[in-house]
């Protein structure tokens, strides 16, 4: 689909203000940053906004009191549709199409403004909201993620207040019964370093300290999804890591602690994200497709 939504070009002194067009770009990133916690992906987010776009362009502007709200209401019921029609054909699992990441290197700037940190939610969670159902992912996300009132959501639902808030509060209670506490802090940090040292000196007990016994270890490939399950394979097969390791670099992977490498000739190499829960390691996830990559790193 050609993106013919507002751009920043230079701006042209003779041409007249469109106010439409500037009220949507100051909209742009908080609805791209719905839409993502929706879809998990970066690309149908896009796509999702720029359907926005067009509708609020063949939309009567004066008409619409609360912008915001309308363009809140319109992305919820196009992502909506896209969960549904997912939810309808037989697709791969969640676990066969790992979600599109933000890699933010430990060296630059932290990002500041809630919408930028909202791109940025974590991998596990990404995890959780898919095994919602539509409903219930949309009251979810768009009312404990971005306040939208109850009565709105219900609209887009086509429901009642009061089922929409059920759906909500039976979302909230899967997102708290299956998410584990994620977090890039210095604890966390420490782990994966400790886990990276014992890789490249081929430390097997070393290994074994910071991996949680039932460790999940998922590597993207481009042939597909290869699981790996159990600190003593984790730690057999951490070859991997090490080569990371060599010449990586840390970063935040999703919201986790991560590290992304590079091999001698500067083209990408993997990215890993690690989640660590009481101390030791309970998943680790490793991105190596080139064309993944290479569209993650520079993005």
């Amino acid at each position: 689909m050609a993106d013919t939504s507002p751009k920043d070009p230079a701006p042209d002194p003779a041409a007249p203000a469109d106010p439409v067009a500037d009220a949507f770009q100051a909209q742009r990133d908080r609805l791209r940053a719905v839409a993502y916690r929706m879809l998990g992906s970066h690309a149908d987010a896009e796509d999702v906004v720029q359907e926005a776009w067009l509708r609020l362009s063949r939309q009567d502007a004066e008409s619409i009191h609360n912008l915001s709200g309308w363009l809140t209401t319109v992305v919820g019921r196009i992502s909506l549709d896209v969960l549904r029609s997912r939810k309808s054909r037989p697709v791969a699992s969640y676990e066969d199409r790992l979600p599109e990441l933000v890699v933010t290197f430990d060296d630059a700037p932290a990002p500041e403004d809630d919408v930028v940190l909202a791109d940025t939610v974590g991998l596990a969670l990404l995890v959780v909201l898919e095994s919602l159902r539509p409903g219930e992912r949309l009251a979810f996300v768009l009312h404990d993620m971005f306040a939208v009132p109850f009565d709105e959501i219900a609209k887009i639902l086509g429901k009642s207040t009061d089922a929409t808030k059920m759906l909500a509060s039976r979302a909230r209670r899967k997102v708290q019964a299956t998410e584990p506490p994620t977090g890039a802090g210095p604890e966390q940090r420490a782990v994966v370093q400790a886990f990276l040292a014992a890789s490249r000196d081929g430390d097997f007990e070393g290994l074994l300290r910071v991996l949680d016994p039932e460790v999940r270890f998922t590597v993207d490939t481009p042939a597909g999804v290869v699981v790996t399950l159990g600190a003593t394979e984790v730690a057999a097969g951490a070859k991997q890591s090490a080569s990371a390791a060599a010449l990586g670099r840390p970063a935040l992977v999703g919201g986790l602690p991560g590290v992304v490498s590079w091999r001698a000739d500067g083209t990408p190499l993997a990215i890993l994200a690690f989640t660590v829960v009481d101390g030791r390691i309970t998943d680790i996830t490793a991105h190596t497709d080139p064309a993944k990559l290479a569209r993650i790193i520079t993005a």
